[in-house]
């Protein structure tokens, strides 16, 4: 399937009087756009036909669902007040924006040389980023937002399964409730999971859907990790960083894998 005919195939599945669609050739992008209030999403059409060449219509139903959700999501006027144990941080890449298409800047912090935090209230089915406007709106504090968010990641549940390919273990959290890669930032899950590494470990994002932790025991393992990250990340809905990081006293540093048997960390 072409960039048109997908194009096409997602103007009829999510067509509505009060939707208009604005097709940029030159970045082959689709827009679907509320007519009044002028808000709405943007999605890349080439990462979709990828996904449409393994899944077929599943790839399309998902990013659907996806933009449907969105939408809806954009049209609610949330109230945060009374909805504390709702707020949650995300993780995005650094190229992800810093405000909304209105121009109010999201809340979010710097995390690592490829990661942000941002800020969500959980909406159920989907959730909406925080931005300025809205804790203006209620007169929240921005500090107490990112408390509360931080709190309440460590409530999630961190189970795992667990893989062993050539004496390393690789322990995947994949829960698809939205924050797998906020567990990211429970720092005493982290601490817990090193006290059962034996080797190296490192950790990925790869999309906001799963969180990778890796006991590296052996320099196959680097190779090991560095593919798999890579093949997460073209296959997620929202991409965050195909690069994965040691994790050491509480600190994250990218490393970069160079080819086999080969690694090197940010400060070589």
């Amino acid at each position: 399937m072409d960039s048109i005919k997908m194009k096409n195939e997602l103007q009829n599945r999510l067509a509505h009087p009060e939707r208009k669609f604005e097709y940029d050739r030159k970045k082959d992008q689709l827009r679907i756009e509320h007519k009044q209030t002028g808000k709405g999403i943007t999605i890349s059409l080439p990462g979709i036909i990828a996904k449409w060449q393994e899944q077929k219509e599943k790839a399309i139903d998902e990013i659907v669902y996806y933009v449907e959700e969105g939408l809806q999501a954009m049209e609610a006027d949330p109230e945060i007040s009374g909805k504390e144990k709702n707020i949650f941080p995300v993780i995005r890449s650094t190229s992800f924006p810093v405000e909304t298409n209105e121009g109010n800047a999201f809340i979010y912090d710097d995390h690592t040389a490829e990661t942000r935090i941002y800020y969500a209230l959980d909406l159920g089915n989907t959730y909406r980023l925080i931005d300025q406007a809205l804790i203006e709106k209620e007169q929240w504090d921005e500090k107490r937002i990112k408390e509360m968010a931080l709190f309440n990641v460590r409530s999630l549940s961190t189970e795992l399964k667990t893989d062993q390919v050539a004496g390393n273990t690789f322990y995947f959290l994949n829960k698809n409730d939205g924050y797998d890669a906020s567990r990211i930032l429970n720092d005493s899950f982290l601490k817990e999971m090193q006290q059962k590494i034996k080797g190296t470990m490192a950790i990925a994002v790869p999309h906001q859907d799963v969180l990778i932790i890796a006991d590296i025991g052996n320099d196959t393992g680097y190779d090991i990790l560095a593919q798999m990250t890579m093949s997460f990340f073209a296959a997620g809905r929202v991409p965050i960083t195909a690069l994965s990081f040691l994790y050491e006293d509480g600190e994250l540093e990218p490393i970069f894998i160079l080819g086999k048997n080969k690694k090197r960390d940010r400060n070589e």
